[in-house]
């Protein structure tokens, strides 16, 4: 096995963090911001005000999109272990 596979499985494997915890920091990053601007427009400073609706969000995204993830997660660890047999033989 060459550099530029390892390299490729690096690439991979950064590319698979990027799609399984985008969608959840994206939902944590629009919420957070969305409850921020309000917070800051009515100067209301209550720490559970932006805490609650981001945990209640981030589970339904999660609930949403907990299939698509393990899918995602399985297909690779699939293509790693296919791998590492390859380089066993």
């Amino acid at each position: 096995m060459g550099f530029d596979a390892n390299v490729e499985f690096l690439r991979i494997a950064f590319w698979q963090i990027i799609i399984t915890s985008g969608p959840l920091l994206a939902v944590a990053l629009v919420v957070g911001l969305v409850v921020g601007i309000i917070q800051a427009a009515t100067s209301i400073n209550e720490q559970t005000l932006s805490f609650v609706p981001k945990v209640v969000l981030m589970v339904m995204t999660f609930g949403l999109l907990a299939s698509f993830m393990l899918t995602s997660l399985s297909d690779y660890f699939s293509l790693i272990f296919d791998q590492i047999t390859r380089v066993g033989m």
